[in-house]
């Protein structure tokens, strides 16, 4: 009886072991995709993007629109809500942030999060105040056995997705010009533009990058991540972690970070369901406050 009630134990203890790591991964990389477009543009930019979320939103509302109105299917409605949502970014750049890259923090903050506000009432007007339903497609709703337990396909799609779109990323800015520019541009943009690097354009571009990622934090993440209008504040404070824990422009820490703060999280909901979501802001709070984002920085500058 010991022996069969200790190996009971090690079953169970392996089986929620098991479902931290791989729904905490999951989490992880939506946070992941879309804080790595406030990380690079607000590296880049210096500016404190408040609306971020927004653009998370409409990624997700735009893909399960049409998939609920048009029958799109889910691999052709997350590509098209990106594009858009990319080039949607283009014109509010222009029409807004270009005008406050070299504004006060305070006047960074009052515009975007007014921009956060708008962006918030328009969801609502235009999709209605409650969650906003969205199915997902039956293969990703399948369950698979990996021998501990089963899992759902959805959350094993989120984490391949996140690994592609990590070596993507680091192809891009490690081993393109776009990305020495870029990079050029966020350590220094005054001798970035003396040696021919068009820096406005480069800010419209990587914007628009920034933009389109956190749009697809949205469309592929409206499983966790449900869509409502007051979205783009519900889960700016879990991005802002990310960005404040990673650094201004530090690429390459931000998917350990996101995970971490993915993993934690889901730890913490299932160890203490009734104060789960505090304790994670207790944490993250107490490794800002410890300096850890210094840590983080020096890191991924070695």
């Amino acid at each position: 009886m010991p022996f069969f009630c200790g190996h009971h134990l090690m079953d169970a203890l392996l089986s929620s072991l098991s479902f931290v790591t791989l729904y905490g991964l999951s989490y992880g990389v939506v946070l992941f995709t879309i804080s790595i477009g406030l990380v690079v543009t607000m590296g880049l930019m210096r500016v404190i993007n408040m609306a971020h979320g927004a653009f998370a939103a409409l990624g997700g509302y735009v893909a399960v629109s049409l998939m609920n109105a048009y029958s799109v299917p889910f691999a052709i409605a997350v590509p098209v809500a990106v594009i858009a949502v990319a080039l949607f970014g283009v014109v509010i750049e222009r029409l807004f942030y270009a005008h406050i890259y070299t504004a006060s923090e305070l006047d960074q903050v009052l515009l975007t999060v007014g921009l956060a506000y708008v962006a918030v009432a328009g969801l609502n007007l235009a999709f209605g105040p409650n969650v906003f339903p969205g199915q997902l497609p039956r293969l990703l709703t399948a369950n698979v056995d990996i021998g501990i337990r089963t899992f759902q396909v959805y959350r094993l799609f989120l984490i391949a997705v996140g690994l592609l779109l990590v070596l993507v990323l680091w192809y891009v800015f490690d081993r393109t010009s776009f990305g020495a520019r870029l990079r050029a541009a966020v350590d220094n943009r005054t001798m970035a533009q003396a040696i021919g690097i068009d820096v406005p354009k480069l800010f419209s571009l990587v914007f628009s990058v920034g933009c389109g990622l956190a749009a697809l934090g949205g469309a592929i993440g409206y499983a966790i991540l449900p869509l409502e209008p007051l979205y783009p504040f519900k889960y700016l404070v879990l991005v802002l972690i990310v960005v404040s824990l990673t650094g201004f422009g530090n690429i390459k820490p931000s998917v350990w970070v996101a995970i971490f703060v993915g993993v934690i999280d889901t730890a913490c909901r299932l160890l203490f369901p009734s104060a789960g979501a505090f304790i994670i802001y207790a944490i993250l709070i107490g490794l800002i406050i410890h300096k850890h984002a210094g840590f983080l920085s020096r890191r991924s500058s070695s």
